[in-house]
């Protein structure tokens, strides 16, 4: 009886043992500590966009963020992909407007702190993202000058109130655009150069104000963001906080032998950039070459930090002024997203190509080469285990 009881006690204390504070080093406890909510900082200004605090303008911004109006067959909004109760995306492998796009919805949470915007960076600001699904013939389809009749009929004295005057529309034509219709282009043509000025200059706030609205949307705190702080601070895990041995051995692996941290560094779990991680391309789409081909369209984008149609100078267009042009590391490399959320986000990767976590990291671990330049991901050798607890460790990061 006396061997039992000792047998027992031996075997209390040992699961009890597995059930303590986890044992992370100092350096361990010290990346743990940078991924948490809690050291994000405060969102800077955007210096280029002068109404992007404005309470007004993100309150108009969240009426066209919503406005079915706002696209050529009056049935799709920014809304449409963007759905406020799945994170700001949509679920699908690529986003449905008027057409199928070519790529996945990216959720907002966070997302005014970007340097770039989309999967491969064309726009260098969230006023400037916000206009060009409005015109997209895949997205909303519609036209600028066809928007700017819209806002002015149906928002005109709220606008003003934001914004100041709007133009005299009575020359300009209820639909032109330089990226439309062959119609549509030869009237934006035959437009004056203030006529056209005009009808800019209330598109880009129309971007503005969707982009003051987008800004409020922020990631939300979740159990690893407890787990870290009570780690950091030496507290006993409550709440629902403590982390089972497996996902412990998932984070352990994350900013250890997986070398996720790598790309997936910081409060936001993304260090935004733009990466060749080998994610074949999707049967029947076109080529998408990512970084590479978006260089130029970032450039040439007349609502770009280099435009007439930014505010304040010069000064805060930084990343457009030493973006790397043409470097063999740009094709087809993608923007890292965020991981906040996304175990409750499937599909994934740019255009949806993996169903799950389970194949995310699979793909990771086998690094099989890139069909065009030159993957930065090599072959990890992890076992089921490892590969499960790494899934464990995410799902944390949507708790």
């Amino acid at each position: 009886m006396k061997r039992l009881l000792c047998f027992l006690a031996l075997t209390l204390a040992a699961i009890l043992a597995g059930c303590g504070k986890p044992d992370f080093s100092d350096a361990e406890k010290k990346t743990i500590a940078s991924l948490a909510l809690n050291t994000l900082p405060l969102l800077k200004p955007d210096t280029t966009n002068r109404f992007a605090d404005v309470p007004a303008a993100a309150a108009l911004g969240s009426t066209l963020f919503f406005d079915v109006g706002m696209s050529r067959d009056g049935a799709v909004s920014c809304s449409t992909c963007h759905k406020i109760d799945r994170q700001f995306q949509d679920d699908l492998p690529q986003a449905v407007g008027v057409g199928r796009t070519n790529r996945r919805t990216m959720p907002l949470a966070g997302v005014a702190r970007d340097p770039w915007f989309f999967w491969d960076g064309r726009r260098d600001s969230l006023w400037a993202q916000a206009l060009t699904p409005l015109e997209n013939p895949l997205e909303q389809a519609g036209n600028r000058a066809a928007y700017a009749h819209y806002i002015k009929a149906r928002f005109g004295e709220r606008f003003e109130r934001i914004f100041g005057p709007l133009p005299d529309f009575s020359g300009i034509p209820l639909n032109a655009s330089p990226l439309g219709t062959d119609a549509e282009k030869a009237a934006w043509n035959a437009m004056s150069d203030a006529q056209r000025d005009a009808v800019n200059r209330v598109y880009a706030n129309i971007g503005k104000a969707i982009a003051a609205f987008e800004r409020s949307i922020e990631p939300a705190q979740t159990r690893f963001d407890r787990f870290a702080l009570d780690l950091f601070t030496g507290a006993e895990p409550k709440d629902g906080a403590a982390f089972s041995r497996e996902e412990i051995l998932g984070l352990k692996l994350f900013i250890g032998k997986a070398n996720c941290v790598t790309c997936h560094n910081g409060p936001r779990f993304t260090d935004n950039g733009f990466h060749n991680t080998g994610v074949p391309p999707v049967a029947g789409l076109p080529p998408d070459r990512g970084r590479i081909d978006a260089v130029a369209q970032a450039e040439a984008d007349p609502f770009n930090c280099f435009g007439a149609y930014r505010d304040g100078d010069v000064s805060a267009c930084g990343e457009l002024r030493f973006m790397v042009k043409d470097a063999p590391e740009l094709i087809r490399a993608y923007k890292t997203p965020s991981l906040r959320g996304a175990a409750t986000r499937p599909p994934y990767m740019h255009a949806g190509q993996f169903s799950s976590l389970d194949e995310v990291v699979a793909h990771y671990a086998k690094a099989a080469p890139s069909v065009e330049g030159v993957s930065e991901i090599h072959p990890l050798q992890l076992s089921d285990r490892e590969r499960a607890a790494l899934v464990a460790f995410l799902k944390t990061l949507s708790e």
